[in-house]
């Protein structure tokens, strides 16, 4: 996987399996889901959350197919994203990790973006797209990707690996994390059954 540029480049929605549905379609709790997902602050980031027609990119389009979990899904990922307590940089590390894992097209689109925003150099992102431990990073990133390998591998988290998370995050820094890794893999499952790619500068 490169790094997706920082682009100014005008882009458009794709919803693969998904029909796109535009605004003009919504019922009522479909409308709350988009109003919610188009709006600040996720609408102030480096990607596409919404085009110019209003569709929803990524996994949010899909999500308005169930809008009762659509709505719940949009507000756990606004709470990891937005109200959560780890730093961006390390929060950003380990969902571009799991992007990576799970080789999740629209996830690596945005988050790269987002990490890059972050501060997270072009080196280290090559790094995570091979699943390769960025050398540059501090022993709190390091952990906090440690036990992000660990969970996404579905076995039991090693002492060692829940220790040193433990150190440098505390309990309510593995639960984050913990979430954060099962959220965005909820997410590329969403988007892999539907095979909904990132979005592209053509309609």
């Amino acid at each position: 996987m490169e790094a997706a540029p920082l682009s100014e480049q005008r882009e458009y929605a794709r919803g693969g399996r998904f029909p796109l549905l535009s605004p003009a379609q919504l019922d009522d709790r479909q409308r709350a889901v988009h109003d919610a997902v188009a709006g600040p602050p996720r609408a102030d980031g480096p990607f596409l959350i919404a085009d110019d027609d209003g569709h929803l990119a990524g996994p949010f389009n899909a999500m308005l197919y169930s809008p009762a979990i659509g709505h719940a899904l949009q507000a756990l990922g606004s709470a990891l994203r937005f109200g959560g307590s780890l730093a961006d940089r390390t929060r950003e590390l380990v969902i571009c990790a799991v992007a990576a894992a799970l080789d999740s097209d629209y996830e690596w689109y945005s988050h790269s973006r987002v990490a890059a925003a972050a501060g997270v150099s072009k080196e280290e992102l090559h790094s995570l797209a091979r699943s390769e431990l960025p050398g540059t990073i501090s022993p709190a990133e390091e952990a906090a990707l440690r036990l992000a390998e660990a969970v996404l591998a579905g076995n039991r988290v090693d002492d060692d690996v829940h220790a040193e998370a433990l150190r440098h995050h505390g309990h309510a820094g593995i639960t984050e994390l913990s979430v954060l890794v099962g959220y965005y893999q909820t997410l590329a499952g969403l988007l892999a059954a539907g095979d909904v790619p990132a979005p592209s500068d053509q309609r």
